[in-house]
């Protein structure tokens, strides 16, 4: 069994070149950041929609001056092939984690949802396949069970999709199995439940609730809990996603 410090241990020995999308977002900042303390070279893309430079600013803090000298940042957009090609020239593994999130944005907006996380995503895979990355690591969304209702969710079970959001996260599937079988790519992608931790914004109208409630217990203001309090959801920690982003 490979532990996650043994491929720690492996990446350190012999480093590799990563892009991460979406860099300046709050998974991605965190991808950042473990990479760079583990003396890869790392490119991130981002166009900073939702992304914020603090959140690279805070990254550089926190590594050696050595260590952020391996960081290349491109100010561009997954919406523009050209960046994407640019961003994977000599890249050893993709982390793509630039999307538009939030379902209630999704239903106010789903053309530039669609914009971003299908044609963007498609963008991405058709450049990480020419410049022949090694793997692609893709941001999946546990929105693509949809309205199935078993529980615990399987995998090969979904149900429909109940947003615009969700649908662009099936088409992401579909595209990652399609390219999986159609060019030899490899593509994996991890459906995110509900990550939270450091440098997640709690701020504006599409922010999760853990950072919404760890703002407001900060401030000693008021819990708002919609419904009767019985609902449950599943949280992951930002920790464990980095660990299953790396994982080969």
């Amino acid at each position: 069994m490979i532990t996650y410090e043994t491929i720690k241990t492996s990446l350190v020995a012999v480093p590799k070149t990563w892009l991460i999308t979406g860099v300046a977002g709050f998974i991605g900042s965190n991808l950042l950041e473990t990479l760079l303390k583990l003396n890869q070279s790392v490119v991130g893309l981002d166009n900073f929609s939702t992304g914020y430079q603090h959140n690279l600013d805070e990254v550089q803090t926190l590594v050696t001056p050595a260590q952020w000298d391996n960081f290349r940042l491109i100010n561009g957009d997954i919406r523009n092939l050209d960046d994407c090609k640019s961003a994977c020239n000599d890249v050893n593994y993709v982390l793509h984690q630039a999307a538009l999130g939030s379902v209630p944005r999704s239903i106010e907006d789903p053309i530039t949802t669609n914009q971003n996380n299908i044609d963007g995503f498609l963008n991405m895979l058709v450049a990480a396949r020419d410049a022949n990355v090694n793997r692609f690591v893709y941001a999946a969304s546990s929105s693509t069970y949809g309205d199935h209702p078993d529980l615990p969710k399987v995998e090969d079970k979904i149900g429909k999709p109940l947003s615009p959001y969700a649908v662009t996260k099936v088409v992401n599937e579909l595209y990652a199995d399609v390219f999986a079988k159609t060019y030899g790519f490899k593509t994996i992608g991890l459906r995110y439940f509900n990550i939270f931790g450091r440098r997640q914004d709690p701020n504006g109208a599409y922010a999760a609730v853990i950072p919404k409630w760890t703002a407001a217990m900060i401030q000693g203001a008021d819990l708002f809990i919609n419904g009767d309090g019985e609902t449950s959801r599943d949280f992951c920690y930002i920790d464990n996603a980095v660990q299953a982003n790396l994982a080969p």
